[in-house]
């Protein structure tokens, strides 16, 4: 009968640092809330839309 060794340490596999990964989504949330929170304000400082930025109101 042959028996299997198991391997004693695991490797340490790194995260990539593009593609899906958890890094990357908490990047691009952090980013959109920060871009959200500008319109806001540049909006309310303005008392104009993005409507009105873009010439469609």
């Amino acid at each position: 009968m042959i028996s299997e060794t198991k391997p004693s340490v695991t490797p340490k596999i790194e995260e990539p640092k593009f593609g899906f990964n958890e890094y990357a989504e908490r990047l691009n949330g952090r980013a959109a809330m920060i871009g959200f929170l500008l319109l806001v304000v540049i909006e309310y400082i303005t008392d104009q839309g993005i409507l009105s930025w873009l010439g469609l109101k």
